[in-house]
């Protein structure tokens, strides 16, 4: 087993390793280049520092074909997001303009783990981001990966637990504090507007780019959203409200725990 930690894009992510029979030399090239991978995502997507491209593109000083290639890859993935969430992911409607952070950080992550399922040998591995989680193959013989979804009230509590799915995604307050934006014309006409407010928002599916994009429309538009969600095939929702209730969609495979204080 191989454990790493990377300080990148404002979290930290890990990586969980199972080596099996591969060369310990090729995982720790891939662990290395999955890395580089990241640090790259970050400089070129961040928001936050002024001279990454997508910073100079929403300044008006490059326009998309001046921009790594990259750049255009997720903003096509970031128009199939906004459609499949039915508008509310929408990076378009950011202040500032285009913000396509709601889904490069769950792109990134299934890039960095593609680095090690390539390895010869490797029998599995988990790569969490802040809560965007991607992985493959097992940690142990007969038995798959569990993931836990952190409580909003609590984040040291497990509210829920989903096992052997390939990708998990969380949108909430946990580390970046609040930052989803309501998109108007999403929420023009909807009940979403007298919603209880959303504290967390979970996406489970086979893409992390596109869990992660649904998170963050479903954080926006809670229990309307969750209806979109679930209309879409191969995908599952949970949300939980600042009043304490929770929601999924229908059959959604995570075990929910009783997490309410004893009186």
């Amino acid at each position: 087993m191989e454990l790493r930690l990377v300080d990148v894009m404002g979290t930290i992510v890990s990586f969980d390793v199972r080596c099996g029979t591969a060369d310990p030399a090729a995982v720790h090239l891939a662990l290395v280049r999955a890395a580089a991978d990241l640090h790259r995502a970050d400089f070129v997507f961040s928001t936050w520092k002024p001279e990454s491209p997508v910073s100079r593109m929403r300044r008006g000083e490059i326009g998309i074909g001046e921009a790594p290639e990259s750049v255009s890859e997720v903003l096509e993935l970031c128009v199939r997001a906004r459609d499949a969430s039915g508008g509310w992911f929408d990076p378009w409607s950011a202040p500032g303009g285009v913000d396509p952070t709601g889904l490069v950080k769950g792109w990134a992550a299934e890039r960095a783990l593609a680095r090690l399922s390539s390895v010869p040998g490797l029998t599995g591995a988990m790569v969490n981001a802040g809560g965007d989680i991607a992985c493959f193959g097992r940690p142990d013989p007969g038995r798959e990966w569990r993931i836990g979804i952190r409580s909003p009230a609590d984040p040291g509590v497990v509210m829920a637990t989903v096992d052997g799915v390939p990708a998990v995604a969380t949108s909430g307050a946990y580390e970046r504090g609040a930052h989803i934006y309501r998109p108007a014309a999403a929420l023009a006409g909807t009940a979403a507007a007298t919603d209880p407010p959303v504290t967390s928002a979970t996406v489970i599916g086979p893409e992390l780019w596109l869990a992660d994009a649904l998170a963050t429309g479903l954080a926006a538009g809670g229990a309307t959203a969750l209806q979109v969600i679930d209309g879409l095939s191969d995908y599952h929702g949970l949300v939980a409200f600042a009043d304490g209730t929770t929601n999924t969609t229908i059959g959604c495979p995570v075990e929910l725990f009783d997490i309410t204080p004893a009186a």
